[in-house]
This record gives C-alpha cells, sequence and structure tokens, in this order.
C-alpha cells in the first residue's frame, strides 16, 4: 500500500473517530436533560451583579441546569448587550434572564428570543414591552420613596438637596430617581430639591466628578441622594475629599464592603438595600417553571430595605449586604 493511500485511511479513520465522539457526546449531553439558560446582567464588575450571578449559579445547582452567565464590561455599552444576546439566541440556549440596560433598546431582541421560542425573563431593570415571561426586580420607585422618607427624616424637612443621576433610560435607576422626587416634594415641601442636570453614567470615576460639580455650585447643599452602587461610590468620595462628612447627608443604594464601612464610618446615613441573590435565583426559576410547563408568576417583588448603622449588626441586613 502506498504512503498516500495510507495517509488518506488514516485521515478517514480519525474524522470517523471524532464524529463518533461527538455524536455519543450530544446523546450524553441530551440524555442528561440538563438545560441551559443565560444570564445576562447590564455589566458584570459590581458587587451587586456578582451577587446576582451566586444567586443564578444556586438556582442552577439546585435544578440541575447550566448557567452562562455573561454581560458586557460596561453598563452604558448598549450595543454589547445587544449583540451578547443574539448571540444567545444563535446558540439555541433554552431560556435567558435579561437586566435590559435600557427599557427601550432591548425590546426587539427580547422580542426576537421570543417569536424564536427562547421564553425571557427581565430582571433588576423594566422594559418596554409585554412579551417576556416574568419580571424579577425591587420596586424601584418604593425605593426612592424609602430614600426620600429618611432624608426627610433626618434634615427636619428643610434644607437643600440634589439627586445624582445614574443613567437616562435605564428604567430601574430612573424608577428610584422618580419616587425619590415625587415623595420629597410631596410630603417634604420645606426642602429645596435642585434638577437633574448630568449623569454619572454608571461608572464610578464620573460619578465623582459629577457629585464634586454639585458641591461646587450648591455650598449649602445639605443632603445628596445617589440612586445606585456607582453614583454612591462617587457621592461618598466627593463628600469625604472636601471634608464634608457630617454636613450632608447622603442616601444611597445597594452595598458593597466599602460602602458598608462608609456607613460605619459616617459617610452615609443610609443605603436602600435590594436583594440581587433573590433576583438571580427567581429569575432562573421563573425559567425552568416555564420549561415545565408551568405559569410562574409576572411580577416578582424581591424587596426594598433601609440599611442604617443602628440596624447595621441584625441578620436580616448581615443576610443582604453578605
Amino acid at each position: 500500500m502506498s504512503k498516500t493511500k495510507l495517509s488518506i485511511i488514516v485521515v478517514l479513520f480519525l474524522l470517523i473517530a471524532v464524529s463518533v465522539t461527538a455524536c455519543n457526546k450530544g446523546a450524553e449531553n441530551k440524555s442528561s436533560g440538563q438545560k441551559k439558560i443565560a444570564v445576562i446582567p447590564k455589566g458584570v464588575s459590581h458587587f451587586f451583579w456578582q451577587s446576582v450571578k451566586a444567586g443564578a449559579d444556586a438556582a442552577g445547582k439546585d435544578l440541575n441546569v447550566e448557567i452562562v452567565w455573561k454581560g458586557p464590561a460596561m453598563e452604558t455599552d448598549i450595543s454589547g448587550q445587544i449583540n451578547i444576546v443574539e448571540d444567545m439566541i444563535n446558540r439555541r440556549v433554552d431560556g435567558i434572564v435579561l437586566a435590559p440596560s435600557h427599557g427601550d433598546s432591548l425590546v426587539p431582541i427580547t422580542e426576537r428570543a421570543q417569536r424564536e421560542n427562547i421564553p425571557v425573563t427581565i430582571f433588576d431593570s423594566g422594559i418596554s414591552t409585554e412579551q417576556y415571561v416574568s419580571y424579577v426586580a425591587t420596586d424601584n420607585r418604593q425605593g426612592g420613596v424609602v430614600a426620600a422618607r429618611r432624608m426627610g427624616e433626618k434634615l427636619g424637612g428643610k434644607g437643600k438637596v440634589a439627586i445624582l443621576g445614574v443613567k437616562k433610560g435605564s428604567v430601574s435607576t430612573d424608577e428610584r430617581e422618580d419616587g425619590f422626587r415625587e415623595t420629597i416634594l410631596k410630603e417634604f415641601p420645606g426642602i429645596n430639591l435642585i434638577p437633574i442636570i448630568f449623569y454619572g453614567e454608571s461608572v464610578a470615576t464620573k460619578s465623582l466628578s459629577v457629585a464634586e460639580d454639585i458641591l461646587t455650585a450648591n455650598p449649602d447643599l445639605a443632603g445628596l441622594f445617589a440612586s445606585n452602587e456607582t453614583s454612591t461610590v462617587g457621592a461618598v468620595n466627593a463628600i469625604r475629599q472636601r471634608n464634608l462628612v457630617g454636613k450632608v447627608t447622603l442616601v444611597g443604594f445597594d452595598a458593597s464592603p466599602d460602602l458598608v464601612r462608609s456607613i460605619q464610618e459616617g459617610g452615609i446615613d443610609s443605603l436602600v438595600l435590594q436583594d440581587p441573590f433573590k433576583m438571580g435565583y427567581e429569575g432562573v426559576k421563573t425559567i425552568m417553571d416555564k420549561l415545565a410547563g408551568k405559569t410562574p408568576e409576572r411580577r416578582i417583588d424581591t424587596g426594598v430595605k433601609l440599611l442604617t448603622k443602628d440596624n447595621l449588626e441584625t441578620p436580616e441586613m448581615q443576610r443582604l449586604i453578605k
């Protein structure tokens, strides 16, 4: 037999072996019945999103499902998030759990997933379509109400207050800011609320810059509300750098180890807490229920709490911050 014929036979044998192995692997995966669920956050770097991932991973373990965790590096990368959703559709995952970075821009790709029989649950932040399985999130407007009432109480209903906005079009933070604004105007008429002019775009360094501009323009500022983790980081750093700890009351949103320390040290008065672990867990569970022929709850409220120095060590708050 010639060397050429022998080489051809070897190549054919290898191709057959690879094909058989792939088929066996596919059959094994199919027989295992394990589903694949994509969990797509707005971003991946913040403590909040890592807590969501922990919840999704726990659900994956409990429900025997593979979790594919992927999100853009920056929460402002709307097109990047759209591309990730599109990729998951093309990979034919069994379901998608999505935190839309923009309430309008993610509508077409979400509706496409639904048309292609890939169920989508929305979490954390709302979307401008009804074509989804379930919405798992904090009552964000109520979170703003809680923050406003804390601010009004601490200031005795008087003084100048500003909102450090996050990103226009992000439904979750828009709702928090609206809830705060409406409550201050309705319940605390003695407080002078400054309109939002610039946004921190969910970037800590930009939030710091915007907070510094607010403090410069308003040297008599008594209170500042920051409506997410990055804006709270920027706000507390600006307050520290200007030696305004104890002079400007800061009410923030979300918790990280550094922000909790800032409560202990007095830089932050309080933090409105969500339950990101529960969001991740329940988001995956709603998809699995849908795939099993059940009807998940259309709206799941994961709750909102206020963390202060006084209740920091309670079991409930320790669970939320850890």
